[in-house]
């Protein structure tokens, strides 16, 4: 089936967004995005959609089923709230990148800025670059690689998510650390960066960081 084929620097992106959520398969590519924000969000079936340029704001924000490429930088919040499905952005990202995701799996090939992974609530993303500070703040569950660094503050008030850091770690938040590379983790993280994309890296190389569990259970012998 060939694919539908959208130039939205002719065509209003709200249209076009209708559109691909009235469909219940195919494939679709998105030319001229020039920026626009919200491109391809909202996605509810077994889609591939392809987007030709660079993306604003919560690109393929809320996905659901669908599997999108971003070939070029995303905005604010890519893949924002993503249930399931895949989105994988062939260049940087801009903050927030996969916040508050409930599913699916977040590829981006370059670098995050701050906050990726966010609240998130059990997506997967694999950075190919570095992090900015905060990212997976409050971190619910799910698994966040960075084959390269990141910033200050990672894991600031994490809960059960899994982080996976190749390269340096400027300094880690409240509750996060430190932990043991166990046989089920090095699995986990071989499937996860063969998924992405990465089938070359040696898990060995990296650390897994994680909660300490002395921030969010209730302690009896506080006294207020």
């Amino acid at each position: 089936m060939d694919a539908m084929t959208f130039d939205l620097g002719a065509e209003r992106l709200r249209d076009v967004n209708r559109t691909l959520h009235r469909l219940k398969n195919g494939r679709a590519r998105l030319k001229n995005p020039n920026g626009k924000h919200s491109v391809a969000a909202g996605l509810r079936s077994p889609l591939s959609v392809v987007v030709n340029g660079h993306c604003g704001y919560y690109a393929a924000g809320m996905n659901q089923l669908a599997d999108v490429i971003i070939e070029g930088n995303a905005g604010v919040g890519v893949a924002e709230n993503m249930m399931s499905g895949s989105v994988r952005v062939h260049g940087n990202a801009s903050q927030s990148a996969g916040a508050t995701a409930h599913g699916g799996l977040l590829v981006i090939t370059g670098d995050a800025a701050a906050r990726c992974g966010i609240s998130m609530k059990g997506a997967d993303i694999v950075v190919g670059g570095s992090i900015g500070h905060m990212s997976a703040f409050m971190a619910q569950a799910g698994r966040l690689v960075v084959r390269g660094d990141a910033g200050e503050a990672l894991g600031d008030s994490i809960y059960e998510a899994r982080l996976y850091v190749r390269g340096k770690v400027a300094s880690l938040g409240a509750d996060c650390i430190a932990k043991d590379m166990l046989a089920e983790h090095h699995t986990e993280l071989r499937d996860l960066l063969d998924r992405a994309g990465f089938p070359d890296d040696d898990t060995a190389d990296y650390t897994r960081y994680g909660s300490a569990r002395q921030l969010y259970h209730f302690n009896a012998g506080n006294e207020y």
